[in-house]
């Protein structure tokens, strides 16, 4: 297991966000590194874990909770099988392209050591937006990347320090629940009824994520 592909963003100025100045850092390329990763701060302030990563769009990307986004280059590839164009590391937004890993499958609180020196949480999957599906320039992307379920993984920063691409990735924490970063995916888009069996991740789970399990909870009860 390892990172692959390091990958970070510019804000590019597009025609298909509705972020306030009409840009985006979704177009991450590749890094030879090193790289210092590290807690950004909360959601609405802090923007990328990775030093020289832009996140334009505050209100919905970024913060400790959601600080590095991972995707699997295994999921990479059936997605070029799929569409029938090529995808380098990185089209998907991801900071992290691995190989080896099974991203949407971690655990939520699984934790991963990248290096000799960061250690990550997953904390939920990534919900996909029109500023993907423009990034990527498929129609009804959206719709198609959330039926297919594997989301990739967000993560905050346990241990901050220094990334390149290459690094080993080893899982040093995997917790005893049964809540990946698909499932949870899965409760917040297409079935929302498996929502209650994602507080079971506890207090690793993305505080947004485990809000809106409580509200289902609160309203449907815990079946």
């Amino acid at each position: 297991m390892k990172l692959l592909s390091l990958n970070l963003g510019r804000p590019k100025a597009v025609d298909y966000t509705d972020q306030a100045e009409g840009v985006t850092g979704i177009d991450k390329r590749p890094v030879d590194g090193p790289v210092r990763v590290a807690a950004p701060g909360p959601k609405g302030v802090g923007g990328s874990g990775l030093t020289g990563d832009a996140v334009c769009e505050l209100r919905h990307h970024g913060g400790d909770d959601q600080a590095v986004y991972a995707f699997a280059r295994e999921d990479l590839d059936d997605w070029e099988r799929e569409l029938g164009r090529p995808l380098s590391s990185g089209m998907f937004g991801e900071n992290l392209t691995t190989e080896g890993v099974d991203v949407s499958g971690a655990k939520i609180g699984e934790r991963w050591r990248v290096g000799s020196e960061v250690v990550l949480e997953v904390t939920s999957g990534r919900i996909p937006c029109l500023t993907f599906q423009g990034h990527l320039g498929e129609k009804g992307w959206v719709r198609r990347f959330t039926r297919k379920g594997a989301s990739g993984a967000y993560l905050r920063v346990i241990e901050p320090g220094e990334i390149r691409a290459g690094d080993p990735i080893e899982i040093v924490h995997r917790p005893d629940h049964e809540v990946t970063a698909a499932l949870q995916f899965r409760a917040v888009t297409l079935e929302r009824t498996l929502l209650p069996q994602v507080l079971a991740a506890g207090d690793a789970l993305h505080p947004e994520a485990r809000e809106t399990a409580l509200r289902y909870v609160e309203k449907y009860g815990g079946h």
